[in-house]
């Protein structure tokens, strides 16, 4: 498989470390060569989370160089911006989940709140294909990083990972009602997209 380079980042708090590693075992179950790293530092003070996942034989580094990411995938707005401008390659693909979690910047009415037309604005010149995704009826607040993972498999984002594998990372990682209530959301969402 030709390297392809999957780049998530998030909030602290918002799950990027799961989401993380259900890729990262979903590939593994898939029987790809995969190597990951996370920085998650600043989880606990609601700092940025970021974790790079690239999948591919004749990878030497877990490591994304900017501009690199096939793919990004985002738990907040204002880092779907960020990481778009900054570690996206052009005719990438981003799928980000639609809340903000306001920077400080925001939070003192020194910023402006970052807008879907902001994304777009961003993303187009550059033929970025972009996702934006809610749902609004999820069980637990908690859960938006799997409605997340959800769609990034019912648009087919990552090659050569399928339900199974999916689904095998996540009894790994989880169980009981907790299992099955996550399960539940990504069989709702994970459903193929037409057009995808």
């Amino acid at each position: 498989m030709k390297a392809f380079n999957i780049y998530l980042t998030g909030v602290g708090g918002q799950g990027i470390g799961l989401i993380s590693e259900i890729i990262l075992r979903a590939a593994d179950h898939g029987g790809h060569f995969v190597k990951s790293v996370d920085t998650h530092g600043l989880a606990q003070r609601g700092g940025i989370v970021v974790s790079q996942i690239r999948l591919g034989e004749n990878i030497f580094s877990p490591l994304i160089p900017a501009g690199q990411a096939d793919l990004v995938i985002a738990l907040e707005r204002h880092e779907a911006l960020r990481a778009a401008g900054t570690m996206l390659k052009d005719d990438g693909c981003l799928i980000y989940y639609n809340t903000v979690w306001q920077p400080l910047p925001v939070r003192l009415n020194e910023a402006a709140e970052v807008t879907e037309t902001d994304i777009r604005s961003l993303c187009r010149p550059r033929g970025i294909q972009v996702w934006s995704v809610f749902q609004a009826d999820l069980p637990d607040i908690r859960m938006q990083n799997v409605a997340l993972l959800a769609r990034v498999h019912g648009h087919r984002l990552i090659p050569g990972i399928d339900l199974s594998h999916y689904r095998a990372a996540m009894a790994d990682l989880m169980s009981g009602s907790r299992l099955q209530m996550n399960l539940a959301v990504f069989a709702q969402g994970a459903r193929p997209i037409p057009g995808s």
